[in-house]
């Protein structure tokens, strides 16, 4: 069975141009076959009604019924490829054990609804679609989770998406440029949080670190150094006003440890050593 992660239109435009095969005669090879399987199908379709409503055991009947879906894979309906689009992070072997696919078994016995339920366990898959390509290919599509940020809790980082779910990741130094949220109720709070600093986006990959205070409120760590305290009530006009500030006075390049903007008439600066605060009173806004 060949396993294929790519497009699969491009793979099939890849087959045009190719040599045809030989015509085979209509009442010869594998359409005979298929013509016989499809109309044991219809039968089943048929009389299958019948069948388990009547008196016949039902174990019988589980046996009529694999013996029909044997004889659609004597026919060549069988799993023979296995196309898949959008995997990146999750790995061949997750995705085989979840879809419950071997080379060889009938087709027409891999229930795509179940299949897709168990991509969706797996934990990198947030959205997946399975289809039946006959005579022998299976085609799956999935969407991965793209994380935003990194938990830290209890001396351990975990990836979080926009979501708030939790990705689960042995190693997670390859996503090490993300920023770091702490706090208990984080994760549930990250969308929001990357919405906000979405806001401005020349300050957005300057925030190394976001600490979640009394599940209210956050308080953020510009390039390592800097603490901006945000208010528990529109926090996005204290950023916009953050942000004003930083184009204006060039706050980032001075020496200032701390910009507190959790009061609405006033902005307390505090530079490093030696130790200096400041009281900027801020007149002509809406309380």
């Amino acid at each position: 069975m060949r396993f294929l992660t790519r497009s699969f239109a491009t793979t099939r435009r890849a087959r045009r141009g190719q040599k045809r095969k030989r015509v085979v005669p209509a009442w010869r090879g594998r359409p005979l076959l298929l013509g016989a399987a499809a109309a044991t199908l219809l039968t089943m379709i048929g009389g299958g009604w019948w069948a388990w409503s009547s008196a016949l055991p039902h174990r019988l009947a589980l046996q009529v019924g694999q013996s029909l879906v044997d004889a659609t894979a004597a026919a060549g309906l069988q799993v023979g490829e296995v196309f898949v689009v959008g995997r990146q992070e999750t790995t061949r072997q997750q995705l085989l054990q979840a879809l419950n696919v071997r080379p060889g078994m009938p087709i027409l016995a891999l229930d795509i609804h179940e299949a897709r339920e168990r991509l969706l366990t797996l934990p990198w898959v947030k959205a997946a679609s399975v289809e039946r390509l006959l005579p022998d290919t299976v085609v799956v599509h999935i969407s991965e989770r793209q994380p935003q940020a990194l938990w830290q809790s209890h001396g351990t980082f975990t990836l979080v998406d926009r979501q708030g779910q939790v990705i689960p990741h042995g190693d997670v130094g390859q996503f090490g440029g993300l920023p770091i949220v702490v706090g208990d109720d984080a994760p549930a709070h990250t969308g929001a949080l990357i919405a906000l600093l979405d806001t401005q986006p020349s300050l957005r990959d300057r925030v190394t670190a976001a600490i979640r205070v009394g599940g209210r409120r956050w308080n953020l760590r510009l390039d390592g150094r800097m603490e901006v305290r945000l208010p528990e009530i529109d926090p996005q006009s204290a950023w916009l006003r953050f942000a004003e500030f930083e184009r204006n006075h060039g706050l980032l390049e001075r020496d200032v440890v701390l910009f507190d903007l959790r009061f609405p008439d006033q902005v307390i600066v505090r530079r490093g050593a030696p130790a200096k605060e400041t009281r900027i009173e801020v007149k002509g806004r809406d309380t």
